[in-house]
């Protein structure tokens, strides 16, 4: 407790040399009515001439004129507890939009890795959306870099794109796998003019029509118009051949 009000101090301190009003950029409160135990609140001003709102990845999704400006800490931040983005009742001006949580940009201080909430509802549920974009900025598959997960051996792990996948270790599965059900009505062999997030739907199909052409051997899918399974073999697309269950293999489902 002492450590804690010898920081206090010294940060009144700093701010009264400065010749700020203390009110507005450090606030002390109390837990609770008289319970003598306190928290701190740092405040930034809002400023809408701040030379970094000129800065896209600074000012892309906020408002400047109801947004203060960010506050910067020149150390490592640490603690022995956890970090906590909390949800408010004016959120599009305190996350972008309102859904980012967390942002951290590579070297070239425009690629970033994301990770934003509820942006989506997608299958009847709201999206925790996670990914690495690149510098194009836009929602074409090139403005997406890859994403890691496992390890940070090459070739090795697995790796996250936009319509992408690459599983270099081994799959274990524990349940059913279903093949992707793709019909003429899912296709699409022009591309959709305007942004993709704007025309998901077809840009999708479009997806869907690049992934089969371009698709190579061992390529798996069930052609829901036919109601067959395709493999391609040898640069030929193949149906597999199935037949029916004897009488002594039974499910109850």
């Amino acid at each position: 407790m002492k450590q804690l009000f010898a920081l206090i101090f010294s940060l009144l301190s700093i701010i009264a040399n400065g010749q700020l009003n203390k009110n507005n950029y450090f606030k002390l409160f109390e837990g609770s009515d008289f319970s003598k135990k306190f928290r701190i609140e740092l405040y930034s001003d809002i400023d809408t001439t701040w030379n970094k709102w000129k800065v896209r990845g600074y000012n892309y999704g906020f408002n400047p004129q109801y947004t203060p400006m960010y506050s910067t800490i020149n150390g490592i931040l640490s603690t022995p507890y956890m970090i906590q983005v909390r949800g408010n009742s004016n959120e599009i001006n305190m996350k972008r939009w309102g859904y980012h949580v967390f942002e951290g940009y590579a070297k070239d201080d425009k690629s970033r890795i994301t990770l934003l909430v509820n942006k989506h509802i997608e299958e009847g549920k709201p999206v925790a959306e996670m990914y690495y974009y690149g510098t194009a900025y836009t929602h074409s598959d090139s403005a997406y870099n890859w994403f890691r997960i496992g390890s940070d051996v090459r070739n090795h792990s697995f790796l996250f794109s936009r319509d992408q996948a690459i599983f270099y270790g081994s799959l274990k599965l524990t349940n059913t796998i279903t093949l992707g059900r793709i019909g003429a009505g899912d296709l699409r062999k022009d591309k959709p003019s305007g942004d993709n997030e704007a025309y998901y739907i077809e840009s999708a199909k479009h997806t869907n029509y690049n992934s089969i052409k371009n698709a190579e051997d061992g390529a798996i899918f069930y052609d829901k118009d036919r109601n067959i399974v395709v493999i391609k073999i040898n640069g030929k697309w193949r149906k597999l051949l199935t037949e029916q269950l004897n009488d002594t293999i039974n499910y109850d489902f």
